[in-house]
């Protein structure tokens, strides 16, 4: 087997695959990338550790057919720093050579009969802008719960009906739920998925950058390919378990009616969360109070270090004190993608929403992005 191409092209494809190959694999052979020229002079580069799999294609000028088993980490690192010059792969009997210029590496094979097949993609739904996938995904993702040890809380919960997609996560915490069109298969496709968090965030991020529309493949409720989801672009493809669909019932936890409302311009606002922050504790709030006209923010109380800030805001209720985890706020304000920050409150201790001060709405509708945020009770 050999094959020649660009080095920016393979140091590409090289990363990209290489992102789903585990840390600690269980087996040595799980930590290789597969590489296998075929008949059509086409080049794919895969990676498998049995939960997530990655597939790149590429287009080649020249190759020789067959295939070979190398550790995907160290040719990432290889390819990365190559000059910018072509670069030939050769397979040399338990080894394989590359060379780029005057650098040439030699690497060590490994047993490509022991390494397991990639899963077949489930059945393709529908095609979205890989754009407005990745803006999605990433304004959900922040709330998704990072502890194993609740595998429910740790994933985004993906539910299709028709040409829209409403993605959610929570922490218990926070809520995150942002609803996009997509162009579904079937005028009447339905669809629930559990798609592991960090996962979904990391694909969504690196189809996003390929300008191309990203298919996702999931069977309907009882369809072949139940338990897993795929997502293809541009020569890429990539396919993960999902978790159990169990799920809070989420959508009652979003309040519709709010006695106060405040907006302010969303960077002065996250800055001096930021700097007021500076003197909270791990665990202590930032503290609001909103009155008209104006927001004064307080971090630090008694004999700790204090901050205080006021800012100039657009408010609508009666004089409010409420109190965030700042973290969980700054990630909230982030993911807005606003210039301006609507936070929608009921009393001081009752979940607060938070959106963009201008939402897209369809007739009068809720915002497509909602960010609940659970107020930290202020004590006396």
């Amino acid at each position: 087997m050999m094959f020649r191409i660009e080095r920016d092209v393979l140091a590409e494809a090289v990363a990209w695959t290489a992102r789903s190959l585990p840390a600690r694999p269980s087996v040595p052979v799980l930590a290789g990338m597969r590489l296998e020229v075929t008949e059509e002079q086409r080049l794919k580069l895969s990676g498998f550790d049995y939960e997530v799999s990655a597939e790149v294609t590429l287009e080649l000028h020249t190759g020789e057919p067959g295939v070979v088993l190398v550790s995907g980490k160290l040719l990432a690192e290889i390819t990365r720093a190559l000059p910018a010059q072509p670069v030939d792969l050769v397979v040399d009997g338990a080894k394989a050579v590359v060379t780029c210029g005057s650098a040439r590496f030699t690497l060590l094979t490994m047993p490509v009969e022991d390494y397991p097949s990639l899963p077949a993609m489930p059945p393709a739904a529908g095609r979205v802008g890989s754009d407005v996938f990745a803006s999605a995904v990433g304004q959900v993702a922040v709330a998704a719960g990072r502890d194993d040890t609740l595998p429910m809380l740790t994933g985004v919960r993906m539910e299709i009906e028709g040409d829209v997609v409403t993605l959610a996560a929570t922490d218990r915490y926070r809520l995150a739920v942002r609803e996009l069109k997509w162009q579904p298969g079937q005028p009447d496709f339905s669809a629930v998925a559990m798609i592991p968090g960090k996962t979904l965030a990391d694909t969504a991020k690196a189809l996003g950058a390929t300008g191309a529309e990203v298919e996702i493949a999931l069977s309907s409720a009882g369809g072949t390919g139940e338990g897993m989801i795929g997502f293809s672009s541009a020569g890429r493809r990539t396919t993960t378990r999902l978790l159990d669909p169990e799920f809070p019932k989420y959508r009652s936890l979003l309040p519709t009616e709010f006695s106060a409302r405040a907006e302010l311009s969303t960077g002065p606002f996250v800055e001096a969360v930021k700097r007021v922050a500076l003197v909270a504790e791990r665990n202590t709030p930032v503290r609001l109070a909103f009155r008209n006209g104006e927001v004064v923010l307080e971090a630090g109380s008694g004999d700790e270090a204090q901050a205080v800030e006021v800012l100039p805001v657009d408010y609508d209720g009666e004089e409010m004190n409420i109190a965030f985890n700042h973290q969980f706020l700054l990630e909230g304000l982030g993911a807005i993608d606003s210039d301006v920050a609507r936070l929608q409150m009921t009393t001081s201790t009752k979940p607060a929403i938070l959106t963009g001060g201008k939402p897209v709405e369809d007739d009068g509708g809720a915002p497509d992005y909602r960010y609940l945020i659970m107020p930290i009770r202020l004590s006396g």
